[in-house]
């Protein structure tokens, strides 16, 4: 989570709740999608385990929201693109974090997808979707954004794990092949380096296999067609893990360059099995 604190589904069965609620659900599991606050999993139960921490105060700690248009950090909320100097909102001490559709109300597009337009105080247009799909023993998530003027961008998810739930505490099966090196302010310098021993808080990149947690006898695997993926283990109540298609402060670094039109599209799914 890059040295952060608190700062302030073709489904079996799809549930619209109002316009701004969908709840989806089969005989394994059952998610909430709040498109009010941020476009967020406001819960995730599987076999009747609440596996997300509850909702909070400070929107960056709690669910599972959609990062966009970028994820992690911006170093002093500023960037340089294409000749020209943008500054964005510090959210975060000296820094802007995660972008704002974690903050935004987004729009019930039907019964499997919402959606949020790219506005001030992001510099650039465009319009982003999130779409949920929920089988049998498997919940896929799909982001995309495109790109009403050209632009650099950066998507992502942030779950919030609990550690502990009435199946036991929480496994992590995660081995990355290189870290990113932090600085004193923890955040990321671009440069790569062998992964140091957990706790942790940083991006890591050529991940061996897929990510998976584990709480006694629920295994959940992850996976997702980003490159990079951000571990938060640092608090005792939850864990973070977070797939992301650059690295925080990838506005600086190397931000995926959308021309008008084009679009970026993120994939995050959890596959669930009882051992």
């Amino acid at each position: 989570m890059n040295g952060r604190v608190p700062f302030l589904l073709a489904a079996l069965r799809c549930c619209p709740v109002g316009d701004d609620t969908l709840i989806l659900t089969n005989e394994s599991a059952r998610i909430t999608v709040d498109a009010t606050h941020g476009g967020r999993l406001s819960s995730l139960e599987i076999h009747d385990v609440e596996l997300l921490v509850d909702r909070e105060d400070d929107p960056v700690m709690w669910g599972c929201y959609p990062m966009v248009p970028f994820a992690g950090r911006i170093r002093g909320g500023e960037f340089h693109f294409e000749g020209h100097d943008y500054a964005v909102p510090k959210n975060f001490g000296d820094h802007a974090m995660h972008g704002y559709g974690f903050t935004s109300v987004w729009t019930r597009v039907d019964d499997h997808t919402i959606s949020y337009d790219l506005a001030p105080p992001w510099p650039f247009a465009g319009r982003v979707e999130q779409r949920f799909v929920l089988d049998a023993q498997r919940f896929a998530m799909t982001m995309s954004a495109t790109a009403h003027v050209r632009q650099p961008i950066v998507l992502g998810w942030h779950p919030w794990f609990r550690k502990s739930t009435t199946l036991g505490d929480v496994e992590l099966a995660f081995t990355p092949g290189v870290m990113y090196e932090r600085d004193d302010a923890s955040i990321a310098t671009g440069e790569r380096i062998e992964p140091k021993a957990r706790p942790w808080d940083d991006c890591f990149t050529n991940v061996a296999a897929n990510p998976a947690l584990s709480w006694g006898d629920l295994r959940v695997e992850l996976a997702s067609n980003a490159d990079h993926w951000v571990v938060f283990d640092e608090l005792d109540h939850a864990i973070c893990v977070e797939p992301q298609t650059g690295p925080p402060n990838a506005a600086n670094l190397s931000p995926t360059v959308l021309d008008e039109g084009h679009q970026l599209t993120i994939t995050f799914s959890l596959d669930w099995s009882m051992t």
